[in-house]
């Protein structure tokens, strides 16, 4: 009688290796998720700490923050973030403006990745107060 030496693996073993790595998939992929949030959240917060400076070299300019020397509306660098890339998660605008104080906003955009974000609505002020508090 013949002894075979099998090769190859069982169908109980691969079934065991598919469950393992769907567990840790399903561990990971949430994680992941929330990372990648975080991460875009990050980036629309330093948009808006950008254009803070931005209004703030522009009062050191004009000794005021709604108009410049000429009489101009002041006018944002930019009105997206991440300011690279093709993929926008925020539009920042300036909520309210006045001869001494500003209130600048990122909005997550309708239907984008950032758009169900716990934080929502981002804002920060000529004082540094920021919105919500403990997303900061």
């Amino acid at each position: 009688m013949y002894m075979f030496k099998t090769k190859g693996f069982t169908l109980i073993e691969l079934v065991i290796v598919v469950a393992i790595i769907g567990i840790l998939a399903a561990i990971a992929y949430p994680s992941y998720l929330a990372q990648t949030r975080d991460a875009r959240r990050s980036d629309g917060q330093a948009a808006l700490a950008e254009l803070a400076q931005f209004m703030e070299r522009f009062y050191t300019e004009n000794n005021r923050y709604d108009e410049d020397l000429a009489g101009n509306a002041v006018a944002l660098p930019f009105a997206e973030a991440p300011k690279d890339g093709s993929i926008k998660y925020y539009d920042l605008e300036l909520q309210a403006v006045a001869v001494n104080t500003f209130t600048l906003r990122a909005v997550p955009i309708a239907g984008g990745a950032q758009d169900g974000d716990d934080c929502g609505t981002m804002t920060l002020t000529n004082t540094g107060a920021r919105t919500p508090v403990d997303c900061w």
